[in-house]
């Protein structure tokens, strides 16, 4: 039987999120749902996994603060529970980028549908942006864009630096299910930059909406939980979790290749050793 994970995000002021974390703990293990629901003064980040009737529970609780009412979701589904318990952290960013003036629920990029989104990218006048990390990028990607090979969400502004408003005229930005995008558009756009993009709903959504026929993805879309990658319409990807480094790498790999590059580059050390 398949299990319904959900997601969901939200930039608004949550002044009481504190208070707000015991009351969610305990509903969500009432409804017996895993996964991990982010708070921040900043708003909401969660994924949860369960059975639907679960789920509607918590997205109604929810939606009965008028904060966020308007909350979306994204659904798929996993063969199996992709996470082994329920957790509500409590963060000072909902996703950490370390720009405490950019604010996302005051102005953002154009959100630009799953469908629209080939032909906003196939524009050679459009600058296209991968905001994810770099071991996300290395399992899939839209073809031509731009990887910034950051090591963390923070490096971002260190590879912003790069572009030039004046060159760089309109920007198309994605990430897994939208929320980075948020954050790296606001941040863009109080940089001086005029036209940014964002893919409505990231990859995910992407995915999920358009047909692997006229799909402009290459590869998978790395996840944070045990499914590691999915592929087109969500399904389970062909990858999984090195236990030693824990990079994705493919299951049909003999040996991981980034412990494998650590071990030769050990080697080439010692050998040019005094």
């Amino acid at each position: 039987m398949s299990t319904l994970v959900t997601t969901f995000y939200k930039f608004t002021p949550l002044d009481d999120y504190r208070q707000l974390q015991a009351p969610l703990q305990a509903l969500c293990e009432a409804e017996a749902l895993k996964g991990t629901i982010l708070l921040a003064p900043e708003g909401i980040n969660a994924t949860l996994a369960g059975h639907r009737a679960a789920i509607d529970q918590v997205l109604k609780t929810l939606r009965l603060d008028p904060r966020l009412a308007d909350l979306e979701t994204r659904e798929s589904f996993a063969s199996e529970p992709p996470f082994g318990q329920m957790k509500v952290k409590l963060r000072r960013e909902i996703v950490s980028f370390g720009q405490p003036t950019v604010d996302p629920s005051q102005r953002t990029g154009t959100a630009v549908p799953p469908q629209q989104w080939n032909q906003l990218i196939s524009d050679p006048a459009v600058t296209v942006i991968d905001t994810r990390n770099d071991f996300e990028v290395a399992v899939g990607s839209f073809k031509g864009a731009q990887n910034p090979k950051t090591a963390s969400f923070q490096d971002f502004v260190e590879y912003a630096r790069q572009l030039d408003p004046v060159q760089h005229k309109q920007i198309a930005m994605f990430c897994t299910g939208g929320i980075r995008c948020e954050k790296a558009s606001a941040y863009l756009l109080s940089q001086g930059f005029d036209t940014v993009y964002q893919l409505q709903g990231g990859i995910l959504n992407y995915l999920a909406e358009v047909p692997e026929s006229d799909s402009l993805w290459q590869g998978e879309c790395f996840v944070f939980d045990q499914r590691v990658a999915v592929g087109h319409r969500l399904e389970p990807g062909s990858y999984q979790l090195c236990r030693d480094c824990g990079q994705p790498v493919p299951i049909s790999a003999p040996i991981c290749p980034h412990c494998a590059a650590a071990v030769e580059q050990s080697r080439d050390r010692s050998s040019n050793a005094p």
